[in-house]
């Protein structure tokens, strides 16, 4: 049996506010689901309720691995299980180069049970996966001896997002909007690389506003999301239709949920 992440009527609060109403969700490994939708619809506080942030408070349903709730772990037991997101905006951590970072993940992934202090994965044995991987990638060797994100342009920061990715092999990846501020070069190198990394061994949920990273990633499903729910699911040629067309007949297919997205957004700004 595959292995199975399940999001079953999901309610999430941000602050005390409801973002999140009624979300329910099954990714199968090996499926690639698109999860579309107009800023303040909640695509990206699913993900990151998914991951276990601190902010984003689950007062209903439930999120389940394998039929193990995951609610009660803390974000890095959830990435021990299987699951990877990879952030709109990663964060930058100066002095920590990526080769050092990636090996102390890996570790982590690979050896759950390693006490501190134990060995890490043998250097020399990580170094040649790491450079099969960048390789593959199209990524230049010297990247590994760069700080995580410090100075990386927007292009770099979501390759090395891809990377982490590539060298973790999680269960389940949640990518949010890895293709927001990129070029249209750059998307489609980001669309390959994951198609890449993925070959069906992922269980992907692509946040994307836009098909252009769906290009190498045909969805199986598509989900559209407004006002805080899924509130229509369909194929690739759903994500092809809100491509041409945007979201105006969904907004008013589903006005109570657009008017509640809009005040999200009001309040947000």
């Amino acid at each position: 049996m595959s292995d199975v992440l399940r999001i079953e009527d999901l309610h999430v609060s941000v602050g005390g506010k409801l973002i999140l109403r009624g979300v329910s969700l099954e990714i199968r490994r090996g499926e690639i689901h698109a999860l579309m939708g107009p800023n303040g619809s909640g695509k990206s506080t699913l993900g990151m309720a998914i991951m276990g942030h601190p902010a984003y408070e689950v007062t209903e349903g439930r999120i389940e691995l394998n039929g193990q709730d995951i609610l009660s772990m803390d974000p890095h037991e959830r990435a021990r299980a299987g699951l990877f997101m990879a952030f709109q905006r990663p964060v930058a951590i100066p002095g920590v180069k990526m080769v050092d970072f990636l090996r102390h993940a890996a570790t982590n992934i690979r050896r759950p049970d390693r006490k501190e202090g134990e060995e890490l994965l043998p250097l020399r044995e990580f170094r040649k996966e790491l450079r099969a991987k960048m390789e593959q990638l199209r990524i230049d060797p010297e990247f590994a001896r760069r700080y995580v994100n410090d100075g990386f342009s927007g292009g770099e920061m979501k390759r090395a997002e891809i990377l982490q990715m590539a060298i973790l092999r999680p269960k389940f990846a949640i990518l949010d909007e890895t293709d927001s501020g990129l070029d249209v070069d750059a998307v489609r190198l980001a669309s390959q690389s994951i198609a890449e990394i993925g070959r069906r061994e992922i269980g992907l949920l692509i946040i994307t506003h836009h098909e252009r990273l769906l290009e190498y990633n045909r969805p199986d499903f598509t989900h559209v999301m407004l006002g805080g729910r899924i509130v229509e699911s369909g194929g690739p040629e759903l994500a092809e239709r809100l491509h041409r067309e945007g979201y105006d007949s969904i907004r008013a297919s589903y006005p109570e949920a657009a008017a509640y997205g809009d005040s999200l957004v009001k309040s947000a700004s």
